[in-house]
């Protein structure tokens, strides 16, 4: 071979052997890890992670092809959520997707490298979980609930569907921020309706029918259930308990109807967590969680159970159902 030649050749090759290191960088299978807040049995959370994997599939991303997905189902116990946070971390994965307060907490205290993008979280700045929405900063980013003062449009709509309603319980985890929070505002709402309010503290399932049969000994009373997945995963005992003392009820999601609750207000987990496949997307791709702005809600869906609210003997007002973004008869 002709010296100019070999030059040639060996200058070639060197200009190739980067690209091909940097196809096989981009190919390598990555790694993503979910700790999800229901149970592995429960077809809400099937919904939900089939939304996720559509949209990393759109993206490119495909499970057992280019990604590796560890999927954990914390059933709304926050022991087990505790226990498989350390076993995902362990793990070592480039990202995890953690959907509520519960397990975005229970990571945190494992790791502050690994990113994490979180799908179901009501105003994450004043829960101390980003700096801001516009720069969460550290290694967490995701998708909000809304504001804390939902829970007071929550109690607004209660007395709108339930006028006679004069004590209402908050069910909620009082070890959990953004349920204080909540808290506070449904607070601040009840004054001016003079209602009395009863926090009826859950940390655990056990205590779900403790706490409202304790408050269901007297008449005229409601519930406001704030979102979370203790109570989502049990939330046909908390519809039935609703139902069996005859307590008009809002919650936040419209799972609750659909297991025959009476009226929703909050936003579709379904689509935010097919969302947040394009910032598991991003992350992968090299972005920093740090510098991708904590997403609002854009769209609130009111679910009304016309059944259920008719068992109790109450009347929708009909500017309330022409509202309605769906009326279960």
């Amino acid at each position: 071979m002709q010296r100019r030649e070999f030059i040639t050749l060996l200058g070639s090759a060197a200009a190739t052997w980067p690209l091909a290191a940097r196809a096989q960088q981009t190919d390598q299978m990555r790694r993503i890890g979910i700790l999800m807040n229901t149970a592995a049995a429960d077809p809400e959370g099937q919904t939900r992670i089939a939304a996720f994997l559509q949209g990393l599939q759109q993206l490119g991303w495909t499970d057992g092809g280019n990604v590796r997905i560890d999927t954990r189902w914390g059933a709304g116990d926050p022991e087990r959520i505790r226990t498989y946070a350390t076993e995902l971390v362990g793990l070592k994965p480039n990202i995890i997707l953690a959907p509520s307060a519960l397990e975005l907490l229970a990571l945190k205290r494992e790791t502050s490298a690994i990113p994490i993008v979180f799908t179901m979280i009501y105003d994450p700045v004043r829960s101390g979980l980003v700096e801001s929405l516009a720069r969460p900063g550290g290694n967490v980013t995701g998708f909000s609930l809304g504001e804390f003062s939902l829970g007071g449009k929550m109690l607004e709509l209660l007395k709108e569907m339930a006028p006679q309603v004069n004590r209402v319980a908050v069910v909620l985890n009082p070890d959990q921020a953004p349920h204080v929070a909540m808290w506070h505002a449904i607070e601040a709402v009840a004054s001016s309706f003079a209602l009395r309010l009863t926090a009826a503290e859950v940390k655990k399932g056990a205590e779900i029918e403790p706490a409202i049969e304790a408050f269901a000994h007297e008449p005229n009373g409601g519930l406001i259930v704030v979102p979370s997945p203790i109570f989502s995963a049990h939330r046909e005992l908390v519809t039935a308990l609703a139902a069996r003392h005859r307590l008009p009820a809002v919650y936040g999601y419209r799972l609750y109807v659909m297991s025959g609750g009476m009226v929703s207000y909050g936003v579709d987990p379904t689509d935010l967590f097919r969302r947040a496949a394009l910032y598991v997307d991003r992350i992968l791709k090299g972005e920093n969680p740090a510098d991708l702005p904590v997403q609002n809600p854009t769209k609130f869906e009111l679910i009304i159970n016309l059944k259920t609210a008719k068992a109790l003997g109450l009347t929708v007002p009909p500017m309330l159902l022409a509202r309605a973004d769906e009326v279960i008869e």
